[in-house]
């Protein structure tokens, strides 16, 4: 709605993380003023950092203290001598889960001026969304060790999954598809996993039965792993399990040239609780502070930041503004280019 202003929590985290926000809300300010609506920003320093410095990656209130914000955009979370399961379930599991953000979405399209290593993978083919099961599934907490240290030492991870669970992540992604080219394809592995993929298949095709202008098709996920590389443009909205989404989400930004610059929401589709947004590059703190990250990760989060909250025609002018200035040749180094950090966030203001 136009006047009006959004709240957003930043989290930058770690590493380039803290350089490829300040882009991020230079571009949400830039295409807001053209669309009549506005940002307030609440900085939070949570990070390996904090933790390396009070023990906890966030305080004991940190969820109460952007609960009531519009939205939240993330920078990276990680760095050296903090271990990765401590930087993940001390801040963003408990932001996805604490706020519903059941829905993991990665779009993945091969651009022009970023070459995918695939030959075969050409811009305006390769466009599709990962849809991924983002709350429970093989990322539990249910399981734990015994008999540390012993011969006799064993470890019980349970995967869990919900009707309810399996039913809105299917909703979603087949709500998806009605908007876009009309096809699903629900990742599995039935034929190995006994009891929570034949569930999941079943729970799958019943939603598939409500949405009857969307073609559903499931594919084991070693062979649905090896399609994606060979027919990548075969593709449309793929559903998936927590785990398989995980993996599959990554391999697709390979496939589409460089996960330096893919984007992703963990959304609440329902808007009860804000919704994250986070490129997915880490914190890279081999290049940290050397005005050589990419923002565009961050960029095009911030532009899926605009569409959930009900402004899809800003986030395509952002999205517009990236493409135009990747086939223009203006790139940042990992993608070939010569353009720092900040000389390539100028630009697209500019183009802006």
């Amino acid at each position: 709605m136009a006047g009006t202003t959004y709240r957003i929590a930043l989290i930058p985290g770690d590493g380039i993380g803290q350089e490829v926000l300040p882009p991020a809300t230079a571009v949400l300010d830039a295409v807001g003023r053209r669309h009549g609506i506005s940002f307030a920003y609440d900085g939070f320093d949570w990070s390996c950092e904090r933790y390396a410095h009070e023990g906890a990656m966030m305080p004991a209130d940190g969820l109460d203290r952007i609960r009531s914000h519009d939205a939240i955009l993330l920078g990276a979370v990680g760095w050296p001598g903090v271990p990765d399961h401590v930087s993940l379930w001390g801040l963003l599991i408990p932001i996805r889960r604490a706020f519903a953000q059941y829905v993991n979405l990665r779009p993945i399209a091969v651009l022009d001026g970023v070459p995918s290593p695939l030959s075969g993978a050409k811009s305006g083919e390769v466009d599709f969304v990962v849809v991924r099961e983002n709350a429970e599934g093989e990322y539990s907490e249910i399981g734990g060790r015994m008999n540390r240290g012993l011969a006799s030492e064993l470890a019980v991870q349970e995967a869990v999954f919900t009707r309810a669970g399996i039913t809105r992540i299917a909703d979603y992604a087949f709500g998806l598809a009605e908007s876009r080219r009309g096809h699903v394809t629900s990742a599995t592995k039935s034929n190995g996993i006994v009891h929570t993929m034949p569930f999941w298949d079943e729970v799958v095709a019943e939603r598939a039965a409500a949405h009857p202008g969307v073609a559903l098709r499931s594919e084991h996920i070693d062979a649905l792993a090896a399609k994606l590389v060979l027919r990548p443009a075969d593709f449309d909205v793929i559903v998936a399990s927590n785990l398989f989404g995980d993996i599959l989400s990554d391999l697709a930004a390979a496939v589409a040239g460089s996960i330096g610059i893919a984007p992703s929401g963990n959304l609440n589709p329902e808007r009860e609780f804000p919704s994250m947004f986070e490129p997915v590059h880490g914190s890279a703190p081999d290049i940290a502070g050397k005005d050589l990250a990419n923002p565009l990760g961050a960029i095009w989060s911030a532009a899926m930041l605009l569409d959930h909250l009900g402004h899809p025609e800003a986030g395509a002018e952002v999205v517009g503004a990236m493409r135009a200035q990747l086939a223009d040749g203006v790139r940042t180094r990992d993608l070939g280019g010569a353009a720092g950090t900040a000389e390539f966030t100028r630009a697209l203001l500019d183009r802006l």
